[in-house]
């Protein structure tokens, strides 16, 4: 399941960015649950859903303004799940999910920072197969939050 987090960094194509959208997700047995994305990439995104998924499973993402994604669990960790796009996303679009959310506002920041302090907390009760993924995860959303926290100030 899990990897080590320089793993991850190698095998990712593309760099995830910190957005904040509110999605549905569902597999083929359940009906749909709230999900939050944190992060995407043209090929995929990490996702915050209390929905159980099995690794390797495949689920219907659905974010508003974009044609539903049919996409691949690769890791999931507690309430975290990571999610490759069956087909990635054409760049004009991811562009534009982009542009809509330059700016994050303090709430978004402010749950960037909740995140972070979570799974800073997870990874120090996790076994060993799930501390890479929570510590990769909690130093993103930290940075992110700091990230948008200065833009905010500039």
């Amino acid at each position: 399941m899990a990897q080590p987090a320089k793993a991850q960094e190698e095998r990712r194509r593309v760099e995830r960015l910190a957005l904040r959208l509110t999605a549905t997700m569902r597999d083929g047995t359940k009906s749909r649950v709230k999900a939050r994305v944190i992060d995407m990439s043209t090929h995929g995104c990490r996702v915050e859903c209390t929905s159980n998924v099995e690794d390797d499973s495949w689920v219907w993402l659905s974010i508003a303004g974009l044609e539903t994604q049919f996409s691949r669990v690769v890791w999931h960790c507690g309430e975290f799940i990571g999610l490759e796009f069956e087909k990635p996303l054409a760049e004009a679009v991811f562009e534009r999910l982009l542009a809509d959310q330059e700016q994050l506002p303090e709430g978004t920041i402010n749950e960037l920072r909740s995140i972070a302090t979570r799974t800073h907390r997870m990874a120090r009760q996790a076994e060993d197969r799930d501390i890479a993924i929570l510590a990769e995860l909690s130093r993103k959303c930290a940075v992110d939050a700091v990230v948008a926290g200065l833009k905010r100030k500039g």
